[in-house]
């Protein structure tokens, strides 16, 4: 009996609409991080908590063996053997933002693109892993290896869930993660989620230390607080200071802020309300990993603020933050800008600045640094700088370089995987991104995004072609039979 070559492909097409129809479905789930509805089984929140229960039911739905870890992640699991191939993918999804064109959660289908939160950052492609897997499965192909699809919960913030998951489940032997870039990458950057935290009392004693008084000069304003960004990963599209007038009035500031915002090309507002005066900023928000891409709410208003003449602690605020982060992506002002050639620079995101003249000085900050400049090296040289200003600096988070050797079984197999379906070369690529990867002992990331289409992950409008979602599927299908076969 010969066997007849698999098109994966029309096994893909002869299950689109109950792919579209799932995909659309799942993506109508506002999955967001909400502490607010958090409770056992559901340590993320009510929609995170229904997302992981919908598409673990299209698993079982397949005749897959599930199996939910106390809501932090859960698997789907087909097939014999000792060994174990993990597909790493998450349903959780950053907060929506402003400005769409369509619902965000309308999961609409326009112009040939599902356009929705998490279309492309994760839950399309996790549709696709399990819809390819289901083909896998309802083939009866042999297989050497068990296959497990891992649904993790809390990828963009913490990672909590893999941590959790890996204290208690199994290592899966190799495996990749369906949220990134085709044709393939091998080698992620260090990711490191900083906190610099600076009270008033810190601000006297930095102050003091370094022999400043007040000064007497006439100030044009105290600046009350100031506020931008809501994660460390994205870049701040919107800020806002409060400042009381002093020296100067509301209005002359007011005037001032419009002629900078002309001049820089900027969009933001003003508006006076009794004895104050509010600043508005609007930027354009990024991905953290990218940060030069976008235009950082928070550090343009402070760039702006650093011109007036301002209250003591609020001039060596905006002094430090414009000398130091302002247009700073790469982290040169610091003193802790390296480059190398396989994964690219240094680079470092101000995701959340936080002021109030009476209480804490905050930013999260994200770095994320090549193999060839470790974070012991640099570190010592940031703190450095911080305890100069009275900032002190706790690590929230701090994921290690990863790379799996490009000689890899599990390299070559997908790279030859991807040009046997694309007919195109499938190289190698080096990130400053976090995906599950890295979760994996040898894990690589492998797509959804096809070279040439734009990343809309973490922007609003954020989609994938349907086409694409088609096209990932009978890649990960095919990926998924090859590698429990090595």
């Amino acid at each position: 009996m010969t066997h007849h070559p698999i098109s994966w492909s029309e096994e893909v097409a002869k299950r689109k609409e109950e792919l579209l129809h799932h995909t659309r479905a799942f993506l109508r789930i506002k999955s967001v991080l909400d502490p607010d509805t958090a409770r056992e089984g559901a340590p993320f929140g009510q929609g995170v908590a229904e997302a992981l229960a919908y598409v673990l039911k299209v698993c079982e739905e397949a005749g897959m063996k599930t199996k939910n870890v106390d809501g932090y992640a859960a698997h789907a699991e087909f097939g014999q053997g000792e060994e174990l191939i993990g597909v790493l993918s998450h349903v959780d999804v950053v907060p929506e933002g402003d400005g769409w064109l369509t619902p965000p959660y309308a999961a609409e289908i326009v112009d040939g693109k599902i356009i929705a939160r998490g279309a492309l950052d994760d839950k399309g492609p996790t549709m696709a892993a399990v819809f390819a897997a289901r083909i896998v499965k309802e083939l009866g192909l042999p297989l050497k290896r068990r296959v497990r699809l891992i649904f993790g919960t809390d990828e963009e913030t913490n990672w909590r869930c893999v941590n959790r998951y890996f204290q208690t489940e199994e290592m899966p032997t190799m495996g990749f993660s369906p949220d990134a870039d085709f044709p393939l990458i091998y080698a992620e950057k260090g990711l490191t989620h900083l906190v610099w935290r600076q009270t008033a009392e810190d601000y006297r004693r930095a102050a003091a230390q370094a022999g400043e008084g007040p000064a007497d000069r006439n100030i044009s304003a105290i600046l009350l607080s100031l506020e931008g960004g809501l994660r460390m990963n994205m870049v701040p599209d919107r800020a806002t200071a409060i400042l009381k007038p002093q020296a100067e009035t509301a209005p002359a500031l007011a005037e001032r802020y419009r002629a900078y915002l002309d001049r820089e090309g900027l969009n933001g507002s003003s508006h006076v309300t009794e004895d104050r005066l509010v600043l508005s900023m609007q930027g354009v928000s990024v991905h953290g990993m990218d940060p030069g891409k976008g235009i950082n709410a928070a550090t343009e208003l402070v760039h702006f603020l650093a011109r007036l003449q301002l209250d003591e602690r609020a001039m060596q605020f905006v002094r430090f933050t414009d000398r130091c982060l302002y247009r700073q992506h790469y982290g040169e002002a610091l003193g802790i800008a390296h480059t190398d050639e396989e994964s690219g620079p240094l680079s470092l995101n101000t995701g959340i600045v936080q002021y109030a003249a009476d209480g804490e000085l905050v930013y999260h900050i994200n770095i994320r640094y090549p193999h060839s400049h470790p974070y012991e090296r640099w570190n010592p040289i940031l703190e450095q700088q911080l305890h100069e200003v009275g900032l002190t600096q706790e690590v929230e988070d701090h994921l290690l370089p990863h790379r799996v050797e490009p000689t890899d079984p599990l390299v070559t197999t997908l790279q030859r995987v991807y040009r046997e379906q694309t007919g195109e070369e499938a190289t190698l690529i080096a990130i400053g991104g976090a995906t599950y990867g890295r979760s994996l002992e040898k894990g690589v990331a492998f797509g959804p995004l096809f070279p040439g289409r734009p990343d809309s992950a973490h922007q609003r409008n954020e989609h994938l072609y349907v086409d694409d979602l088609l096209k990932a599927t009978a890649l990960y299908a095919q990926a998924i039979y090859e590698l429990a076969n090595l």
